[in-house]
C-alpha cells in the first residue's frame, strides 16, 4: 500500500482496511489478553496507532502484517501495564533456548479457551495464536514478533506441547455469580427493554450517561443516548437475557428468529448511584463474543 497524495482517499483506504481486518485482529488481541473485552480495548488502541502511523507512512508493502505488528506491540504494552512483574523475553533470549521445531501443526490448539492461552508465556502464546489460530506463515510470525526463525520455532514447539497438556486438565475454576443487587437492577433493565418500555429505561439512565456503540459511534448525555433506544424500538431481531460475560454482569442478546442459537452479541452496563452511567453495546462488533466465556441468568 502506497501513500496517497489525496488525504481523503488515504483515509478511505485505511478505514476500509481496518474494517476488514478488525475481527481477525480482535481474535489475536483477545487471546493475547485472555479477554474479549480487554481485547477490544487493545484493538481500539491499535487502530488509533495504525491511523496515526499511516498518515506518515510512505509505503506499506504488507498491510495485514503491518497491522498485526501494531496490534502485537499494543497487546504487549497492555500486558506490561497490567502486570509489571511479567517477563516479556526478547527475541535474543528466546533464541538462546531454541530447540528443534515441531513440524506437525496441531490444529487442536485453535479451540483452546482464552483462559488456557493466558497460561502460556507471552512468546509462546503469541506464536501459537498467530500460526495455529490465525493461519499465519512462519515468515509472517517472525515479522510480527520481530523474532528469528529458530526462536519462533522453539516458541511454537513449547507452546503447542503445553497447550496439549493443559487441554487434558479439568477446569476446576469456580463459576462467578452475580450478587442479588446486581441481578435485580440488571433484571429490571432487561425486563423494561424486552417490553419495549423505553420511557422506563430512560428513567434508569443518568443525565450524563455515556454510550459506546462499539465500532459505530459514541453518544453522551440522556438526550443524545435516547436516540439509541429509539433505534432499537424500530427493529425486532433482539431479545435480551441477563447473564455474565467473563465474570462481568452483562446482557446477552439473542435473535428471537433463531431459537436455540448462541447469543449474537452482548451489552455491558456500569452503574452510579443506581443509575446507568455507561452503556457498551457490541451490536456492530459481533466478533467480540467469539471465544467469550458466558453464563445465562
Amino acid at each position: 500500500m502506497e501513500s496517497q497524495s489525496n488525504p481523503s482517499a488515504a483515509i478511505a483506504n485505511i478505514d476500509g482496511l481496518l474494517a476488514e481486518m478488525r475481527p481477525k485482529l480482535h481474535r489475536y488481541c483477545a487471546r493475547m489478553t485472555g479477554s474479549v473485552i480487554d481485547g477490544e480495548d487493545v484493538l481500539q488502541d491499535a487502530l488509533i496507532k495504525a491511523v496515526e502511523s499511516f498518515a506518515s507512512s510512505r509505503a506499506i508493502g504488507n498491510p495485514e502484517g503491518w497491522l498485526f505488528r501494531i496490534a502485537h506491540n499494543t497487546a504487549l504494552d497492555f500486558l506490561r501495564r497490567r502486570n509489571r512483574q511479567e517477563a516479556l523475553p526478547s527475541g535474543e533470549e528466546v533464541d538462546m533456548i531454541a530447540d528443534p521445531a515441531d513440524t506437525v501443526a496441531n490444529r487442536q490448539v485453535a479451540s483452546a479457551s482464552l483462559r488456557t492461552f493466558m497460561r502460556l508465556p507471552v512468546a509462546q502464546r503469541s506464536s501459537v495464536i498467530l500460526m495455529d489460530v490465525l493461519g499465519c506463515s512462519l515468515r509472517e510470525v517472525c515479522e510480527v514478533m520481530d523474532f528469528s526463525l529458530p526462536a519462533v520455532k522453539a516458541a511454537l514447539h513449547r507452546g503447542r506441547a503445553q497447550l496439549r497438556e493443559l487441554a487434558d486438565q479439568p477446569d476446576d475454576m469456580p463459576h462467578p455469580k452475580m450478587s442479588a443487587a446486581e441481578r435485580d437492577r440488571l433484571g429490571a433493565y432487561v425486563a423494561h427493554f424486552n417490553a419495549r418500555d423505553f420511557d422506563a429505561i430512560r428513567a434508569m439512565i443518568a443525565d450524563d450517561v455515556r454510550l459506546d456503540l462499539v465500532s459505530k459511534t459514541r453518544m453522551n448525555g440522556k438526550a443524545e443516548v435516547s436516540r439509541y433506544f429509539g433505534n432499537y424500538s424500530k427493529i425486532h431481531d433482539w431479545n435480551l437475557v441477563p447473564g455474565l460475560v467473563e465474570g462481568h454482569p452483562a446482557i446477552l442478546v439473542f435473535d428471537p428468529n433463531e431459537p436455540g442459537s448462541a447469543p449474537k452479541y452482548f451489552m455491558l452496563l456500569q452503574w452510579s448511584a443506581d443509575k446507568v452511567a455507561t452503556i457498551r453495546d457490541f451490536r456492530h462488533a459481533p466478533y467480540v463474543i467469539d471465544g467469550a466465556e458466558y453464563l445465562i441468568g
